[in-house]
């Protein structure tokens, strides 16, 4: 009775661990974003899944200094997007869209970045057991262009 216990405990732990493991093959998460240049935490990002499209909102802004407060504002807009972005909240903006699935990378769609107001094609791949995500932004060919690594939050 005793070895029934154990094995249907252990079993238990491998399907909890399982389930576990599996909330991180995708991208959908909270995740915060991680400067390529500076390697300091920019914002809380949450990526959402709706029919196999991927998407990202800005939740929150991290690590401003007290002179990008006096520059943008408590609350910065977009000033320099086009379109439906222009002079929005940079905070609550979806900066990135029409991303699938494609094996084990997640392309297809466009990020913005709100600084700039540029926006670029993006692909997305998991590393690190689901933990990282690698946001690869660029124009024309994906070997262009540059990465941010962003680390999952929840």
């Amino acid at each position: 009775m005793k070895h029934a216990f154990c094995l249907t405990f252990a079993a238990g732990l491998l399907l909890a661990a399982g389930t576990a493991l599996a909330a991180n093959d995708t991208p959908a998460g909270t995740w915060k974003t991680i400067d390529d240049a500076t390697h300091q935490a920019k914002s809380i990002v949450q990526i959402t899944e709706n029919n196999g499209e991927y998407k990202a909102t800005i939740v929150k802004l991290l690590n401003r200094s007290p002179e990008d407060i006096a520059r943008d504002g408590e609350f910065p807009k977009c000033t320099k997007c086009d379109g439906e972005r222009k002079d929005q909240p940079i905070e609550g903006m979806n900066i990135m869209w029409g991303v699938t699935k494609d094996d084990d990378v997640w392309d297809g769609g466009k990020i913005i970045d709100p600084k700039s107001g540029k926006t670029y094609k993006v692909k997305l791949t998991l590393k690190d057991g689901g933990r990282k995500l690698d946001v690869h932004g660029y124009i024309g060919f994906a070997l262009l262009g540059r990465s941010q690594t962003w680390e999952r939050q929840d």
